[in-house]
């Protein structure tokens, strides 16, 4: 266990953190000897774990203190959990019924514990590829995005309270920074994290690099991104 009270869980651990957290053993009605554990996440960022008991389920997501795809060479903050957690807590009040309710957040061990939408529940993007028509799609983002952008704007709120948010949020700088670097800068570079197929696509990872008026495209959207995005933003699993 790390100084600050953070250690990483796996299947085991989990069973015990739930087993001693009443917010989220309640949710399996106590049942945590029938846990059934699953590790779902993509694999860049998170630890992401689907648990299910004979009387309930959630789904734990854990952040780690670096690029969980790198490693430990490439540290990032832990913090980054602290601001989705309090990002699904707002947009879950102003539009409970298209997020995910939060049972549980544990700053120290960067860990937020919510609902499970079980299946035939899919990933929208997984559904989208898949050609899956979804007609209420378009009248539950809009609600969704009308809701949690004027409830949280200067024509909703005072000046005072508008600033004090995006006081708190400008904290949100690592996954900020990643998001800068990954999409916005070193695709247009030489950098150590770019891959590509070689020798096959050299010569096309080259025209972008030599391709200025793209990279002044670019620059303009990255200035975009952190003028007005950026502090809002937090982790997909």
């Amino acid at each position: 266990m790390a100084s600050d009270g953070f250690r990483p869980l796996d299947d085991k651990s989990l069973a015990e953190y739930i087993k001693a957290t009443p917010s989220l053993s309640s949710k399996l009605g106590n049942q945590i000897d029938e846990l059934q554990i699953k590790e779902v996440g993509d694999g860049n960022l998170n630890f992401v774990y689907i648990v299910t008991s004979p009387s309930g389920s959630c789904v734990i997501k854990q952040a780690l203190p670096y690029v969980r795809l790198i490693g430990e060479s490439w540290p990032m903050t832990k913090e980054r959990a602290y601001f989705e957690a309090m990002a699904l807590k707002e947009h879950g009040r102003l539009c409970p019924d298209h997020v995910p309710e939060v049972y549980h957040f544990d700053r120290a061990m960067s860990l937020i514990g919510m609902r499970y939408l079980e299946p035939p529940h899919i990933i929208l993007r997984k559904g989208l590829i898949a050609g899956i028509e979804y007609p209420l799609l378009a009248e539950h983002i809009s609600e969704y995005m009308a809701r949690t952008l004027f409830f949280t704007s200067l024509i909703y709120r005072t000046t005072t309270e508008h600033k004090q948010a995006v006081a708190e949020f400008c904290g949100n700088v690592e996954l900020c920074r990643l998001t800068e670097q990954v999409v916005f800068s070193d695709p247009y570079k030489v950098s150590q994290y770019n891959h590509w197929t070689s020798p096959y696509l050299d010569r096309d990872a080259e025209a972008v690099r030599e391709d200025n008026t793209l990279k002044l495209e670019v620059a303009e959207l990255k200035a975009k991104y952190c003028r007005h995005l950026s502090y809002i933003y937090f982790d997909k699993f």
